[in-house]
């Protein structure tokens, strides 16, 4: 067949029948027949596509992250087009590859270490350097151009062209755009095709845990392509290093090609499926690499011995798993239904989190939401967003029916937890009770309720009307605390220490006819004994009927007369009390008929005790399960989306290290107008993270509940004490530059330290 250029020599690639003993046909799509492999027709359309756009300018550079085809094929591509080309990879890059890359006048990047994401992330940070370097420069973006997977369409086409419509699709999964745009591709042919995806132990692309140094290249991943998209996929197998270098040696010596781990595995995983499926099935396996590249590895007995593959274990046959479930070995799993619904979030930060953690588990996030620009970060989540009025329960219900892959329905907003707990029951998902969310929602439930079970609770009565406080506070003594009964984030709470401050707050809440999201209030407040003591919470896990602690957390209380955190600790330092806590927590939680997923107890340790303030059916707002992966690396946001969408869960992990967050906050009412020194203290030693949550331009004050707070700073340590230090020394580096409000009139700029 005769071509014009190598450009145009991408593709028309061999398809040919393996031998095999029974009915089931084999057929392999020999991608690695290619030029330098199966991702140069990602890279001429991507390239060709840009140019034609004006994306990438004639003789502009091209910079991308790879360790294997796709480098070979851009390299290809971009220098027969004139563009120099840089390519991004790391130490695990074989030699063969490297030498073709140069020979082609490749310019190559090799970052010296993992960064905390793997070696990716490390890629991906170089690169984002290269681009500031180069002006200009194009970026393909292998991951997430959805180019990628278009590209596989004519892979599609020759597939049918050479063989008709095709029963069973086997491919590896790296960034999901093989195996995807081909599926999507052959399902217009044949729409009850099976599609199966192979990945590797160790690869985080199917809701496994992430080992970073796996041996195998060119499948797996340590982060989560936009181009995969779980929809399409009905099963998944992983095969661990030495199942894959031996199937790999199988396929050479069975078949007669000399291919790479990666075609290795998908000729396993092929072979495993033949006695599940019925004579005459036609099966396609697409193979993407070639054998040169693993000289030294996989195909050197050498390599074998000094990496010890041999202790791993070696399955013939694969065994059937529950998703999400950890492996070692060939393991399979269907893909179950893939959306996680979110019906609305939280604004305190571990809802745009969560939107980001579901990808994670191979879960694709949708967020129901009433107004979309409530939430900052959002834009950048993979969410898909559906607006509409979460508080319509019926519409949401019917909404929700027209969907047909649904893994749960969940919320991080303690204003909807009632409204996702009775969808996710009424459609059989999992979730918790209804019931038990609507006490823990209403206060003045809980309160009966613990009363009821023994529990100690402070002195406390129900006020509808305004008559009524006097009464109450006589009952509740001075000072006390006036709440509503059905808020959150310390909204309307507040310390009165006469019974006119107490008739005064009762009054403006009772006009509070609708809270923040536009739903009816409960139209009750409590007037209740103000509780002298620490303030701690207690972060449970509940599954298979039984409740686990995941550990305490000491708060700190910003000034009266409000209740706003303004600090936490994780875990709090032990206390003779702890047990009780404990135990506290566990009989609160019985009593309410909590008995799935995570909670927060919030307590008071008075003189007599702890006694519980408050039970929240959710996980902890304030960031605290971010410190609670810093402290232990316990992921709870990642558990409670698999305990809201039916995966297994993982062992829960004790403490090692200490950490800590402090809220920004400001004394001075006016308009803020920058934040100083954030830079300088995300900087320095044990900070993790420094985020201002307030815009500039804002009208800003002192904090009345958690949204008056302007952002955070996180930081870890080998104590509570040097986590306390750390977080001094950083917020003694910031500053806010706010414009105090006098008598209506903007004063000049005055700079106000921020709180430590």
């Amino acid at each position: 067949m005769r071509f014009d250029s190598m450009v145009d020599a991408i593709g028309h690639t061999p398809l040919v029948r393996l031998r095999t003993s029974g009915d089931v046909q084999l057929f392999a799509k020999l991608e690695l027949q290619n030029p330098y492999g199966m991702k140069d027709r990602v890279a001429r359309e991507v390239v060709l596509a840009a140019r034609e756009s004006g994306e990438l300018a004639p003789g502009a550079p091209i910079v991308e992250s790879s360790s294997g085809t796709l480098a070979l094929g851009l390299a290809l591509v971009g220098t027969v087009l004139g563009h120099p080309v840089h390519i991004v990879t790391d130490p695990r890059i074989d030699p063969i590859t490297l030498a073709k890359l140069r020979s082609l006048g490749c310019v190559v990047h090799v970052v010296p270490a993992m960064a905390r994401h793997g070696w990716q992330s490390a890629r991906l940070e170089r690169l984002a350097d290269l681009r500031r370097e180069l002006p200009g420069a194009y970026w393909p973006q292998q991951y997430g151009n959805p180019l990628n997977p278009r590209a596989y369409q004519a892979l599609a086409r020759e597939i049918v062209a050479d063989l008709g419509p095709v029963d069973v699709l086997v491919g590896s999964v790296g960034s999901g755009g093989s195996l995807c745009g081909a599926a999507r591709a052959l399902r217009a042919y044949r729409p009850q095709l099976r599609v199966v995806a192979v990945d590797c132990v160790g690869s985080v692309l199917f809701g496994q845990p992430d080992l970073p140094r796996r041996r195998q290249s060119g499948l797996g991943n340590s982060l989560h392509p936009e181009n995969l998209d779980h929809t399409v996929i009905d099963e998944v197998h992983w095969l661990n290093d030495r199942e894959a270098f031996a199937a790999t040696r199988d396929l050479a010596r069975e078949q007669g090609i000399f291919a790479g781990n990666s075609a290795g595995s998908v000729y396993q995983v092929m072979k495993g499926l033949t006695g599940l499926l019925a004579p005459g099935t036609r099966v396609v396996g697409i193979l993407p690499d070639r054998g040169d590249r693993y000289a030294e590895n996989l195909y050197d007995d050498g390599y074998w011995v000094e990496q010890k593959l041999d202790d791993l274990p070696l399955a013939r046959e694969p065994v059937q798993v529950p998703y999400g479930s950890r492996v070692t070995s060939w393991s399979y799993a269907p893909v179950p239904p893939r959306e996680l619904v979110f019906v609305e979030s939280n604004t305190t930060g571990t809802g745009m989190l969560a939107l980001h953690q579901a990808v994670r588990l191979g879960l694709r996030p949708v967020l129901l939401t009433h107004r979309p620009g409530r939430y900052r970060g959002l834009p950048e989540t993979p969410a898909e967003v559906v607006e509409c009025d979460t508080n319509d329960v019926d519409a949401l219900r019917a909404l929700l029916s027209r969907r047909r892959s649904l893994a749960g329905v969940t919320t991080t907003s303690e204003f909807y937890l009632e409204t996702a707990a009775t969808l996710a029951g009424g459609l059989g998902l999992p979730g918790s009770s209804a019931d038990a969310v609507a006490v823990c929602r209403d206060k003045a439930r809980t309160r009966d309720l613990l009363s009821r079970a023994g529990l100690p609770q402070p002195r406390y009565s129900v006020v509808r009307a305004p008559h009524e406080v006097a009464a109450a506070v006589a009952r509740a003594g001075l000072p006390c605390v006036v709440k509503p009964t059905s808020d959150s984030a310390s909204t309307g709470v507040r310390l009165c220490r006469t019974e006119a401050e107490a008739q005064a707050q009762v009054a403006t809440l009772l006009a509070v006819t609708v809270n923040v999201r536009g739903q009816a209030t409960y139209a009750a407040v409590l007037v209740e004994q103000y509780l002298a003591g620490a303030e701690v919470s207690v972060e449970t896990f509940a599954a298979d009927g039984r409740v686990e602690i995941v550990g305490i957390t000491d708060k700190t209380i910003g000034p009266e007369p409000y209740f706003v955190e303004t600090g936490h600790i994780f875990p709090a330092p032990h206390r003779p009390e702890s047990e009780a806590i404990r135990q506290t927590a566990r009989s609160a939680l019985a009593a309410v008929g909590l008995a799935h997923g995570a909670a927060h107890v919030e307590m008071r340790l008075t003189e007599a005790g702890p006694v519980v303030v408050e039970i929240n059916a959710r996980l902890a707002g304030g960031m605290i399960p971010e410190l609670i992966r810093l402290a232990t690396g316990l992921n709870l946001v990642e558990r409670q989306l698999r305990a809201a969408s039916g995966l297994p869960l993982e062992p829960l992990a004790p403490a090692t290290r200490y950490a800590g967050i402090r809220f920004l906050t400001t004394a001075t009412t006016g308009v803020l107008h920058a934040v100083d020194g954030a830079e300088e203290a995300a900087a320095l030693p044990g900070v993790h993270d420094v985020t201002v949550t307030a815009r500039v331009g804002a009208a800003v004050g002192p904090a009345t509940d958690a949204y008056g707070r302007l952002g955070w700073v996180i930081a870890d340590g080998d104590s509570p004490e040097q986590v306390r230090a750390r977080l001094d020394q950083a917020l003694g580096r910031m500053a806010l530059d706010v414009t105090p409000a006098s008598d209506g009139t903007a004063a000049a700029d005055e700079k106000v330290t921020v709180p430590a």
